[in-house]
């Protein structure tokens, strides 16, 4: 009995003959298996750490794989797709993948064919800014050392931003307000794939623009959009969007996102603005506080000629109080004068008395004969030129005189009293004052008023309205 049992038991344990087994070719079983995972996992979405990248093949397509701990698959990610990504993609980053799976025959093993890749939340985003802020910094792209002045009232502002959004529309509203002024906008794409390309060829089209062309070119640069997402500024933190405001000669001002918004282009601008109203704001002055401030300039410059003219004035009457009067200038001369016209005429009929006297002494001792015609001769040569020299001293003194004379004329034209007589009256005031200005004068107070042939005394009435700022055009002159 026993043996029979154990018989029994090894009949139903003995596998079943290998000649019920389906027979599959190598290739046959590669495809068996491809059609099977990739009927299974058509489409999924995982989660791992890039692993073992190296850049994109030569042919564009990017080979690496995604980890997590020990565990790793294989990943391809072509050309098409790996163009439009976003992100980045560095070592040990940590990316959603989505795409489908399927086998690679060649190798034995399975992969994922991406369609898909972004970095696996705002904790790899951020750290991803980070160390491109870092990388950027340490180039000195945001030194503030290199940052250029805004102009104070630019005649053209460029504007890079999307044509139909309200961002230019708040722009437009505030720079009409405060300053309208002649602006150039630059249309672009301020989210997606192809909106740092747009930005920063926008950026350097307004620098490559001639100043005298037919389109001017802009003083400043405003690049602007609304708020949104990291992942909707997220072109406006691309090396090539901060590059290309570094490397710009004009001026650019960033305002990009809200107020609590900071992208890389943030750091490269030379200035950065909250809102796109307050980037429009910096752009331009206010033109009323601008009058304003030019009237209160205006008004201080003309106090201070008038402050100047006044003290001038008052230090050139003051100068002429001092000087000397006329009759005291033209005593000494006159007296002079008179001195030598009383003795010039005794003094010529003496020296010619005496050259006489000489030269008839001189020819008293001559005989006759050629000495006595050359004596002759020098004689009344000597005659000649004392009748010349008379004429010429008569000639010199009239002409002394007349020159005394029209000089003691133009003194007397140019004294007061000649300007009394001319019609003109002299205003003093309590304590001999000159007074020079109505306003120099209040109700009831008793002025001295002086012509050329007296002075009356009378009493101002009534209240002196306030002279005007601006200087007489016509009408009496100030006598001093």
């Amino acid at each position: 009995m026993a043996s029979e049992t154990d018989s029994a038991v090894d009949a139903q344990a003995a596998p079943p003959s290998k000649a019920n087994i389906p027979e599959f070719s190598v290739s046959e079983l590669s495809a068996a298996l491809k059609r099977t995972v990739e009927r299974d996992f058509a489409f999924v979405r995982i989660r791992g750490e890039v692993s073992g990248f190296r850049g994109a093949h030569a042919s564009g397509h990017a080979y690496f794989a995604l980890k997590e701990n020990d565990t790793k698959i294989d990943a391809v990610c072509f050309r098409n797709v790996f163009q439009k990504v976003r992100s980045k993609l560095s070592e040990g980053m940590e990316v959603i993948a989505t795409g489908r799976v399927t086998t690679f025959p060649g190798k034995s093993s399975y992969q994922i064919i991406i369609e898909n890749i972004e970095p696996a939340g705002l904790g790899a985003l951020m750290q991803l800014l980070e160390e491109r802020r870092k990388k950027l910094a340490a180039e000195g792209l945001f030194d503030e050392a290199q940052k250029k002045p805004l102009p104070y009232l630019p005649t053209v502002i460029g504007v890079v931003t999307s044509p139909t959004g309200a961002v230019i529309r708040d722009i437009l509203h505030r720079l009409s307000d405060r300053f309208p002024r002649h602006v150039l906008v630059w249309p672009v794409s301020v989210q997606g794939d192809k909106s740092a390309a747009e930005v920063s060829a926008a950026i350097a089209g307004f620098n490559a623009l001639d100043a005298k062309g037919s389109i001017p070119r802009p003083d400043v640069i405003i690049v602007a959009r609304g708020g949104g997402s990291i992942e909707d500024l997220w072109p406006f933190n691309e090396e090539i969007v901060v590059r290309a405001v570094y490397t710009s000669l004009i001026p650019v001002i960033s305002a990009v996102g809200h107020e609590t918004d900071t992208t890389l282009i943030d750091f490269a601008s030379d200035r950065r603005a909250p809102t796109p109203t307050a980037a429009a704001e910096m752009a331009v002055p206010v033109r009323s506080e601008l009058r304003r401030q030019v009237g209160d300039l205006t008004h201080r410059v003309e106090g201070g000629l008038l402050r100047l003219l006044t003290h001038a004035g008052q230090r050139l009457t003051d100068v002429a109080r001092a000087l000397p009067r006329r009759e005291r200038l033209l005593e000494g001369p006159r007296q002079r004068f008179d001195h030598a016209a009383s003795n010039l005429a005794g003094a010529l009929t003496l020296l010619v008395h005496r050259q006489r006297t000489r030269l008839e002494r001189a020819g008293a001792g001559l005989t006759k004969g050629p000495l006595l015609q050359n004596t002759q001769r020098r004689r009344e040569r000597v005659i000649d030129l004392g009748h010349r020299m008379q004429l010429a001293i008569k000639r010199r003194t009239k002409d002394v005189e007349q020159r005394l004379n029209a000089s003691t004329k133009l003194l007397e034209t140019l004294s007061h009293k000649a300007t009394l007589e001319r019609g003109f009256a002299i205003v003093t005031g309590p304590n001999q004052h000159l007074i020079r200005h109505r306003t120099a004068v209040s109700a009831g107070d008793e002025l001295q008023i002086s012509f050329a042939d007296g002075a009356v005394t009378v009493v101002a009435a009534g209240t002196p309205s306030r002279p005007r700022a601006k200087s007489r055009q016509s009408g009496q002159g100030d006598l001093f």
